[in-house]
């Protein structure tokens, strides 16, 4: 034990843990602000479509922030373990700690809370991240000069290009390839809501296929990271590994979304395509127009005097004579 409780001087204080990523906050208050806006509108839509317009206003808007959200995620592959570990460097202090490892595709978040939270007169509860950047090298070695808790500075070592298991670069390219692929998904999304606003809900259709089909490159291109022989975790006594999380299943769940989206309206299109345009708004002017009752009607002498109607002059004609 030292002066300092066995947290050496050179230590910096220690960090607040993380709570919310600012960039998806901004993210979700932006696709928030928007559905407000567009659902002001659905009120002054008249007759049934306005549940429609609500209905396709909600679905659309889930979409398109998935897409963008999920490329922000730490949480598209995770491990979490429950252990005894050493605390800091050149310390005896063994913490009993909850460890997770929580893998995006920009980087990894590396978790530490302790049980109880307080222990050796210390809140034990980091949250760290790591980005590819170029190489994890730099963030690992500021990581050692904050001093940072040993079990999060084993993990993010196992990703610089220093380790044995070589985990940075398929983790590295995977990210950046998936990420890319569900960039393009989002420009296919854009470009199926245009198209569902014009006269063209087949093509819209296909967007929206075109839509699932690179949500589905995305998840196929962040698997390739099981192929790499697993590298095992081991802290303490236990060990763990890396298994797909939540932004993985989301990603698969939108993309089915899409895809029978997509599916559905080009089938229907072909089944039913006067119905799909005025669905769609397409063509619901004329239908009203042709649907409007304007009674019987009476013509007025007065006002055709000199015109020549054959047909129903001589039939005025007979009925006087």
């Amino acid at each position: 034990m030292t002066f300092y409780d066995d947290i050496y001087p050179f230590y910096p204080l220690q960090r607040t843990s993380f709570i919310f990523s600012g960039r998806l906050l901004t993210i979700i208050l932006v696709f928030l602000v928007l559905a407000v806006s567009l659902l002001l509108i659905v009120p002054g839509i008249r007759g049934k479509s306005r549940l429609f317009w609500m209905c396709r206003i909600t679905i659309s808007l889930f979409i398109g922030v998935v897409i963008v959200v999920l490329n922000f995620t730490n949480d598209w592959a995770e491990a979490r373990m429950t252990t005894n570990a050493t605390y800091k460097s050149f310390s005896n202090a063994v913490v009993n700690a909850d460890i997770g490892l929580h893998v995006g595709l920009y980087g990894i978040n590396v978790t530490l809370k302790g049980n109880p939270v307080v222990q050796f007169n210390e809140t034990i509860d980091y949250n760290e991240m790591f980005t590819w950047r170029d190489t994890m090298e730099e963030e690992y070695e500021e990581a050692l000069e904050k001093g940072l808790p040993n079990p999060i500075l084993y993990i993010a070592e196992k990703f610089t290009l220093s380790s044995p298991c070589g985990l940075i670069f398929q983790y590295r390219y995977s990210g950046r390839y998936a990420s890319a692929t569900l960039w393009t998904a989002f420009c296919c999304w854009m470009l199926a809501n245009i198209l569902f606003s014009m006269p063209v809900v087949l093509y819209a259709g296909y967007m929206m296929m075109a839509t699932a089909a690179f949500i589905f490159f995305s998840m196929a291109s962040f698997s390739t990271i099981m192929n790499v022989p697993q590298c095992v975790f081991s802290i303490g006594t236990d060990s763990f590994e890396i298994e797909y999380s939540h932004s993985f299943w989301l990603a698969l769940a939108t993309g089915v979304l899409c895809a029978v989206i997509g599916i559905l309206m080009v089938m229907l299109n072909f089944l039913i395509p006067e119905k799909m345009k005025e669905a769609f708004s397409v063509g619901v002017d004329s239908c009203e127009d042709e649907d409007v009752s304007y009674g019987e009607g009476y013509l007025n002498a007065v006002f055709l005097d000199g015109v020549t109607i054959s047909p129903l002059t001589s039939k005025v004609m007979a009925e006087h004579v």
